[in-house]
This record gives C-alpha cells, sequence and structure tokens, in this order.
C-alpha cells in the first residue's frame, strides 16, 4: 500500500507521537501533526515553520475541531492521541481514550481513509501468571487504563467489519531519547531509584521509542496487517535488577542494591496516590503499575517479526549502553 496523501498524527506532542513524526518526515510523508491547544507545541510549531508538517489543533472531546483533520486527501491515520496512565479513573479515560477513538473512526471511514493505525498497549491483556503474552491472549485488564485501551479495540475491531482498515498495535514498557513519564523514563535517563521492589528476578519486556514508530509506519504500508493486532515488544528479557543496573550504569547513576518488599511498596504508592490526587496530579510510583511486578512479564513479539519487520533496537542492554553514551557526549 503506496502512500498516496496526507498522514495523519494524533497525540502528535507526545513522547511516541513525536517519534512517529519524526520518522514519517525522514521517510518523505506528508504529515500533517494534530494536538490539542492546550499542549505544548513549541516543537510542533517550529516543525511547520520549517515547512516539514501542517499543524491542525483539535480535541477529539470537542467533535467540533476534528473535521479540519479530514480535509484534503488523508490517506493513513496514527491515532495516538490519549490520556496515558494507570491513576485517571475509568469515568475520565472515556471520553478521550474510548469515546474519541469512536469519533474519529467513524469519521474515517466515512471519509475514506484507507489506514487507521491505532496505538494500543498490553495493558489490554490478562495476566498469564508470568507466561509469554501473545496477540491472542485474553483481553482482560485489571486497571482502568487498560480496560479503555481494550473498549477501544473493540469499538475498531467493529469499525473494522464496516470497511475500514484498521491495525492495532500494542507496545509494551516504551522507553529512549525524550521519555520523562511511564515505566519507561527509568530506563530513558538518570533516575532516583535506589531500591530494587521485590526480588528483582522478574524478567520484563521494553520496546525502544523508535522501533515503535517505525513498525507502525512499516505496517501501515502493508495491506496483510489490516485488521491485524500486533505486540511491539524487543528480542530480550531483562531481569528487573538487570534493567535498573544497567540503567545506573549507562546514565551515570547509583547502582540500586536494595530490594524492598512489593507488599511495602504498594502502602508507599497508596499514600503518595492519596497525596498526588489532593494535588491534582499523577504520582510517580503508581499503585497499579506495581501488579505488572508481581511475575513475568512477557511480550511476544512473533508476529511482527513474521510480518518482516526488523528491529533496530532487538537487544535491551545495546540499546541502553547507546542511550547513555548519546546523553554523556
Amino acid at each position: 500500500m503506496e502512500e498516496s496523501g496526507i498522514c495523519l498524527v494524533t497525540g502528535a506532542a507526545g513522547f511516541i507521537g513525536s517519534h512517529l513524526v519524526d520518522h514519517l518526515i525522514e521517510s518523505g510523508a506528508r504529515v500533517r501533526a494534530s494536538a490539542p491547544a492546550w499542549e505544548d507545541l513549541t516543537d510542533l510549531r517550529q516543525r511547520e515553520a520549517r515547512g516539514e508538517i501542517e499543524l491542525v489543533t483539535a480535541d477529539v472531546t470537542r467533535p467540533e475541531t476534528l473535521p479540519a483533520l479530514f480535509e484534503g486527501n488523508v490517506d493513513r491515520i496514527f491515532h495516538l492521541g490519549a490520556i496515558c496512565n494507570l491513576s485517571t479513573p475509568y469515568s475520565a479515560l472515556k471520553a478521550v481514550n474510548v469515546d474519541g477513538v469512536g469519533t474519529m473512526s467513524a469519521l474515517a471511514l466515512s471519509t475514506g481513509v484507507r489506514c487507521f493505525v491505532y496505538m494500543g498497549s498490553t495493558s489490554v491483556y490478562a495476566s498469564k501468571g508470568g507466561a509469554a503474552l501473545e496477540e491472542d491472549t485474553e483481553r482482560v485488564p485489571t486497571n482502568s487504563y487498560g480496560r479503555s485501551k481494550r473498549d477501544a479495540e473493540d469499538l475498531l475491531q467493529a469499525r473494522s467489519r464496516e470497511g475500514l482498515g484498521v491495525i492495532i498495535l500494542r507496545p509494551c514498557t516504551v522507553y529512549g531519547p525524550g521519555c520523562t513519564d511511564g515505566a519507561g523514563k527509568v530506563f530513558s535517563r538518570q533516575s532516583s531509584i535506589a531500591a530494587i521492589p521485590g526480588n528483582g528476578r522478574q524478567r520484563l519486556s521494553n520496546v525502544r521509542v523508535e522501533d515503535v514508530a517505525a513498525a507502525a509506519v512499516y505496517l501501515a504500508q502493508r495491506e496483510e496487517a489490516l485488521g491485524q493486532a500486533f505486540n511491539i515488544a524487543d528480542d530480550s528479557h531483562p531481569s528487573l535488577e538487570e534493567a535498573l543496573t544497567l540503567a545506573a550504569e549507562a546514565f551515570g547513576g547509583k547502582r540500586p542494591s536494595l530490594h524492598l518488599p512489593i507488599a511495602l511498596l504498594e502502602i508507599f504508592a497508596r499514600v503518595q496516590g492519596f497525596s498526588a490526587r489532593l494535588q491534582g496530579r499523577i504520582p510517580d510510583l503508581e499503585l497499579d503499575a506495581l501488579a505488572y511486578l508481581r511475575n513475568d512479564y512477557l511480550v511476544e513479539n512473533r508476529k511482527l517479526k513474521a510480518s518482516g519487520y526488523r528491529l533496530r533496537y532487538p537487544d535491551f542492554a545495546e540499546s541502553i549502553r547507546e542511550l547513555g553514551r548519546g546523553q554523556t557526549q
């Protein structure tokens, strides 16, 4: 499926969105970038001034702002606009993460968009007690964020049956240049983590942000990917202790050595979460995030590689060291 029109990126001001815009620009695509007017649009405005993109502000909770996104020949949509944390209640997530997807996909169908790439999450899966998560693993999410992503997937599967070309991506923990939020931030820059949750032997799945962006563009060019869901993960599964030690060494931090019981961290997270809610912010340590550290969290990437995509950063350790060298130069 050769690109023949505009590539629309929602959530373009975010961590993954900004890298996706970079990748599309490098590939020579016509890029229309979108984000709500209240976000920091400095980088996107600079790109527009250089003639690299067209910037259109819009908010999925305000449907009257959305038709402008679809003007002209919009060929592909990469829908990344979402609330991405584990602390916001479902009642607040629904307007953006579910209803917003429904509105955007309905407009995409009615205007003849060929491909709607949705940035989902492995949070949709049920825990398998440490067994590897595959695309056909039962989707029984354990938190509100995962529920919102699953419900959006269900909307898109219905839209696919109506004729919209849908591709669902499910990245695991995303890290890399510019990451300042979420679990991936501790593998992206120097952090103050001094203790290892639990015994530290829990194995993890991670993926570099450049691979998330490149895989999204790669799959959007393949007709056989339409109607499919793909996990996005690298090839390695370091233990939590190994990953934290690698990050500390790469970014010049102190290597963590103390182990803290997860039950104790959960108490701390509850207290911090209560304080954060009073202040109207997201806590640094989210209670629901600790649930992913009780067992191995292994995400299988065989389907992605079977599509022909070749990971740029297949090895977590090598990637972390490369990031560290870039930050110290």
